[in-house]
């Protein structure tokens, strides 16, 4: 491997994408795509067996959680983190940017695009389609604290504030124990929280705000 060549690793449950990708960015002088992985759980062991690259390509919606719930063990390793999904709602971006991610790019774009953003991130820029920029440089992060979590955070917020354990409401949506706990760590993570009475309160206060309690 060549002292400037950029290691990829892939992180994405869909097995044609996943394999589209690796053969696209392989085909690409400077590049070497060191690890694909389906799932949070593959991705981890990869890294526990001392796997290291200077970017990850990360999907958000995998088997095992949330493709965010890595995205600090990656960064902690020193990788830049390119979102690449088919989420475009403001709450999946906004809950993107406030973990860290360095990029955010839909599944529609084509390889030039991921190559450029590759580029771009190991410059320490961001990577974000136009609309996203204009969303940070107006400051839209949205006046409601909860704006900041996604769909399934929102679910699992709302369920504290019913007072379910993690189990029950791992049994409600259909999640692992350690699935809904990771879940509820990036919840508190995001709100500035540090433990679920807090989740539940707010949780409650938004409710009763907008008149659902």
């Amino acid at each position: 491997m060549a002292l400037d060549t950029i290691r990829v690793v892939v992180l994405d449950d869909h097995p044609l994408l996943r394999l589209g990708l690796k053969r696209a960015l392989e085909g690409e002088e400077g590049i070497e795509v060191v690890a694909d992985c389906a799932d949070l759980a593959g991705l981890r062991q990869w890294l526990a067996a001392g796997g290291g690259a200077e970017v990850a390509i990360v999907d958000r919606s995998l088997p095992d959680g949330d493709g965010l719930e890595i995205v600090p063990e990656l960064k902690a390793r020193g990788m830049k983190v390119i979102i690449l999904t088919v989420e475009d709602d403001d709450a999946e971006i906004r809950a993107a940017i406030d973990t860290g991610v360095d990029g955010y790019l839909l599944k529609s774009s084509d390889t030039d695009q991921i190559l450029h953003a590759i580029g771009i991130v190991m410059q320490d820029a961001g990577a974000f389609p136009p609309h996203v920029l204009q969303k940070i440089a107006r400051g839209d992060t949205g006046a409601d604290p909860l704006a900041k979590l996604s769909q399934r955070e929102l679910e699992i917020a709302e369920l504290v504030a019913q007072g379910y354990s993690n189990k029950v409401i791992g049994a409600k949506l259909n999640l692992s124990d350690n699935t809904v706990r990771n879940h509820l760590a990036n919840i508190m993570q995001k709100l500035g929280f540090h433990n679920r009475v807090q989740v539940a309160t707010l949780v409650l206060q938004h409710l009763k705000r907008h008149k659902r309690i």
